[in-house]
């Protein structure tokens, strides 16, 4: 029968169809998942460390404190704010890293020759999730309580961090996870000094990054031989500046101060002035460098206000080196001031030599003045610890200045810290002082609202929301003491 044949011909083609279709398939999920890795770009992780410890390291025992590097900041009761995340996501497998800048240094129990029994610095956290396991490493550097060794340990895997059944697939283009429990590990109280055993909770760890689309692949090019002429290295002295800023955030219990239960009050930024988080930018410098010796003048206005008469501007900002010292002026304006060029703070700037056609200072320690003691209406005495300086200027077309902290592009919806009975008051109404952590405070401010993942497709983000009941900081959870003992 002549049908019979064309029959087995149709037959036969179908199947070869269906045949490549299902090989595309299953190649496709491989082709896929090369594809979905993708590189994280900005970002910020906020965590308290263990807010019991901050409790000891400055209570009465050890009457010690923090400070913070690398452009870390404070946020909320008694959480520390690292950013500028750089690393990978893939959206297939769920497979995340992403590495944040900035540190935070520990020091208590003070010695007759100025150092200190405990002295702990954490740094450069990063969190890595594979499957349904995720890990918070840290550089370390350690003090031991008893031989008083030092330590310095790259990228620890401090805390293990419970994802509670949360999927990390998706797309979208961030990642939020919001209040992830920590638990202490072996190799983490190692690195602690012994002050808490392997299994001890930890803060929280909050995080929300951007994820950028994965890079297209490109043809292979042969670089075209160059035809035009080798750029003239200009002599690094006694010319004008290409640009330049100057970071500083001028006190950062100033700034809780202001922002804070006494004052309420906040700070706006103008005429170019940028907000890093942890400092304020005043850029776009222009002036003359000469063999380390500077005089440059910045763009960009601070003003602080609030309750209780506050009413601090900043403004022309302007730098000067000479002699291996620097000194930040700035216009003041308050009530029953102004007052122009004020030296505010003074700082070593022995190492402010060019390189590569940039001359820089980074967080370099700086002291308030007499004038500037008189600018904060006398909130602070001349000699005064105020924040680091940090000073770039380029001096070549093709220099680059250190990049601002990036926080990122997600909104911060971090309430301010609720007033707590034990949050220190000022000596006087207008005297801003250190805040002590509170245990009864959430260790980490991120709002939260139900648990569960976020549809990527809908709202374009891969986000944890997690309500989890948690015992005051320094207790555990059977009521016994988890805070520093043998001290």
């Amino acid at each position: 029968m002549p049908t019979r044949p064309r029959a087995l011909v149709i037959a036969f083609r179908t199947a070869l169809a269906v045949l490549a279709a299902a090989l595309a398939a299953a190649l496709l999920p491989a082709a896929t998942a090369h594809a979905a890795n993708r590189p994280v770009q900005g970002g910020r992780l906020d965590w308290g460390i263990k807010s019991s410890f901050q409790s000891y390291v400055t209570g009465p025992v050890a009457k010690g404190g923090f400070s913070l590097t690398g452009g870390a900041a404070t946020i909320g009761g008694s959480g520390f704010r690292f950013h500028s995340a750089t690393g990978t996501y893939d959206d297939t497998t769920g497979a995340f890293r992403a590495t944040f800048s900035g540190g935070v240094r520990f020091v208590g129990h003070r010695q007759p020759d100025g150092g200190h029994q405990l002295d702990l610095t954490l740094s450069r956290p990063t969190v890595s999730i594979t499957g349904a396991t995720g890990t918070l490493h840290v550089d370390v550097v350690s003090k031991a309580r008893n031989t008083g060794a030092v330590t310095r340990s790259t990228q620890v895997p401090f805390a293990t961090l419970s994802l509670g059944g949360i999927t990390m697939k998706g797309g979208g283009n961030t990642v939020v996870l919001n209040n992830l429990p920590a638990t202490l590990t072996a190799q983490g109280a190692r690195s602690f000094a012994g002050y808490y055993t392997a299994g001890t909770a930890l803060d929280p760890v909050s995080l929300a990054v951007d994820v950028r689309p994965a890079p297209k692949a490109s043809p292979s090019v042969e670089p075209a031989p160059s035809t035009s002429a080798p750029k003239k290295t200009k002599k690094t002295s006694d010319r004008a500046i290409k640009d330049g800023a100057v970071d500083w955030g001028v006190r950062r219990t100033f700034r809780e101060y202001v922002t804070g239960d006494i004052a309420r009050g906040t700070w706006t930024l103008s005429g170019g002035a940028q907000d890093g988080g942890a400092l304020f930018r005043f850029p776009q410098g222009s002036g003359t460098y000469d063999k380390g010796e500077l005089d440059a003048a910045f763009k960009g206005t601070l003003h602080f206000t609030g309750a209780h008469g506050l009413d601090l501007k900043l403004s022309a900002v302007r730098v000067t080196v000479e002699d291996g010292r620097g000194t930040l002026h700035a216009d003041v304006t308050s009530p029953g001031l102004t007052a122009r060029k004020v030296p505010l703070v003074t700082f070593p700037a022995k190492d402010f030599t060019a390189r590569d056609g940039l001359a820089k200072l980074t967080e370099a320690p700086a002291r308030l003045t007499a004038r500037g003691a008189k600018a904060f209406g006398g909130m602070y005495p001349a000699g005064t610890e105020m924040d680091p300086v940090s000073l770039a200027v380029a001096l070549t077309d093709d220099a680059t200045l250190p990049a601002l902290p990036d926080l990122g592009s997600v909104a911060d919806t971090s309430p301010s810290p609720a007033p707590t009975a034990t949050t220190a008051a000022p000596r006087a109404s207008t005297e801003p002082v250190a805040t002590t952590a509170d245990d009864s405070s959430p260790a980490l401010p991120l709002a939260l609202t139900a648990a569960g993942v976020l549809a990527a497709a809908a709202v374009g983000t891969v986000a944890v929301r997690r309500h989890r009941t948690r015992p005051a900081s320094g207790t555990a959870e059977d009521g016994s003491s988890t805070g520093p003992s043998g001290s």
